[in-house]
């Protein structure tokens, strides 16, 4: 019976304790008029929180686990203001789910968030951009870019700007979202050598094999110009004035493209004057009518 009692004694003393622990955890915050959160609600966020922790942690992981270590640490940067923005998000939804009115919440800072969006539009544009740019990896530093007209060698990728310098040695900073909004062209993607051209007209009834011989050699003979693949004629087309021809040939730094391609021009006209070789210019015939005198 005394064994029976101090059953029923221990029974209603647990009860009570984890009546005392739910009347703990139900008890409420008022914040404001609109806003209540209890304890439990308190634990829950918590745990919500941590969950996404290490959920952001994975993707994180995931995402960089191919990337160089100079772009994962810009990207960490970047990441990490998003984090803090997923945190508010989720902090939101649970807070509603748990049964908090954050209507209030939401009234009073969607001015604020309009006015700060709008604002900081371009910017959260060019960190996007600097983003896909660093996973996708279509840019590095090094390459030799064109975009929008302009060219130049890549030194640094940042989050909002992308800094080249063109072959002036001037410095070039190109907002990341334009690569966006404009077709970028990476000469150096696909290797550092590129194939570049000189065009050359001659004039009607001139030695096209000798043209072509010249061509060749004026090519092959500048230091700057690779033996393989062997450079190439290309006859264009009868054109107007000219027989048009297309010396293609291929060298190890395009950047500095315009150097070696002056050369081959020079020393083109100089065999071409040498071999007697005509570059004619373009010539009308003008016939004039004159009317008769009353």
């Amino acid at each position: 019976m005394v064994q029976d009692l101090s059953k029923i004694e221990e029974t209603i003393t647990e009860s009570s304790i984890w009546e005392n622990i739910r009347s703990f955890l139900k008890q409420h915050v008022d914040l404001s008029e609109d806003i209540s959160i209890s304890i439990f609600d308190v634990f829950v966020i918590i745990a919500v929180i941590f969950l996404t922790t290490l959920v952001l942690r994975l993707v994180l992981r995931i995402i960089t686990r191919n990337l160089p270590e100079d772009d994962k640490s810009k990207f960490n940067v970047v990441f990490g203001y998003f984090r803090w923005l997923i945190y508010l998000i989720i902090f939101l939804i649970t807070l509603h789910t748990v049964g908090v009115n954050v209507t209030a919440v939401f009234a009073a800072s969607a001015a604020l968030l309009i006015g700060v969006g709008l604002a900081l539009q371009t910017l959260f544009q060019d960190i996007i951009s600097g983003v896909f740019i660093l996973i996708d990896q279509s840019v590095h530093v090094g390459d030799i870019i064109e975009i929008d007209g302009k060219v130049g060698r890549v030194e640094e990728i940042k989050l909002r700007t992308t800094r080249a310098v063109t072959i002036d040695n001037k410095v070039l900073v190109i907002p990341n979202h334009l690569y966006l909004e404009n077709s970028l062209y990476n000469w150096t993607q696909n290797g550092t050598t590129t194939r570049e051209n000189v065009e050359v007209g001659v004039a009607y009834g001139s030695d096209v094999q000798l043209v072509k011989k010249i061509l060749l050699q004026a090519a092959s003979t500048h230091p700057d110009v690779l033996s393989e693949p062997e450079p190439t004629v290309v006859f264009m087309n009868f054109g107007e004035s000219s027989l048009d021809f297309k010396i293609v040939f291929t060298l190890a730094d395009s950047f500095k493209a315009q150097f070696p391609k002056s050369d081959i021009r020079f020393e083109i006209d100089k065999l071409f004057r040498e071999n007697n070789v005509t570059i004619p210019f373009p010539q009308r015939d003008i016939h004039i009518i004159q009317k008769p005198v009353k």
